[in-house]
């Protein structure tokens, strides 16, 4: 019997092991996986977490004072905005790209949205863009490069005086492919973004 015991114990001892190795070797398998796409720059923002409510109220209040004489022209449906969270300048603060995909603020050039602080505060409107977004791995004044789509051309636009160009098609056009390493922000065409009101 003691010996059956044992041989029961041990058992249970080597599947426990066996599961630990398991339990690393999944963790190890999905960390792998989005080390790899990360420096890929394959990495898919869209599918972070739900967004932070204290976020979405920030953007709102900055939102209905940016907005204040538009918003009597503006109809119900108008009044939304998508945003994403995304560390520009390596603060360890997200800033927040906004922006909008209605006939109010798009056009047959693109569309406009603004780049606010992690305060709310403004770092920049823009117009005239597709979404979505690129942030670079090269910066200038300690903020990433960003491309921009328009016209059906990507743009590079670099901070200068605290401020990236408002203007994306009047900038540098890039020749061929967004660089594969570079991070996709503010997708609002995929669908995954979700939508708030204002």
């Amino acid at each position: 019997m003691k010996n059956k015991i044992l041989i029961l114990i041990g058992i249970l001892i080597l599947n426990s092991c066996q599961n630990k190795n398991e339990s690393k070797n999944i963790v190890k398998s999905i960390i792998q996986d989005t080390l790899s796409k990360t420096i890929g720059g394959t990495a898919d923002l869209s599918d972070a977490p739900p967004r932070d409510d204290k976020a979405v109220e920030l953007i709102r209040k900055q939102l209905n004072v940016l907005l204040k004489k538009d918003l009597p022209a503006m109809s119900k449906d108008d009044r939304y905005f998508y945003y994403e969270a995304f560390d520009l300048n390596n603060d360890h603060k997200n800033e927040y790209f906004v922006g909008f995909s209605n006939s109010y603020f798009c056009g047959s050039g693109g569309c406009s949205g603004y780049i606010l602080n992690n305060d709310g505060s403004v770092i920049n409107k823009f117009t005239v863009t597709d979404f979505p977004i690129y942030a670079t791995t090269s910066s200038t004044e300690k903020f990433y490069d960003l491309i921009f789509e328009s016209g059906g051309k990507f743009h590079l636009l670099k901070m200068k005086s605290g401020k990236y160009p408002s203007n994306p098609s009047v900038q540098e056009v890039i020749n061929g492919e967004v660089p594969k390493e570079s991070t996709k922000v503010l997708d609002v065409n995929s669908k995954k973004l979700e939508k708030y009101s204002f």
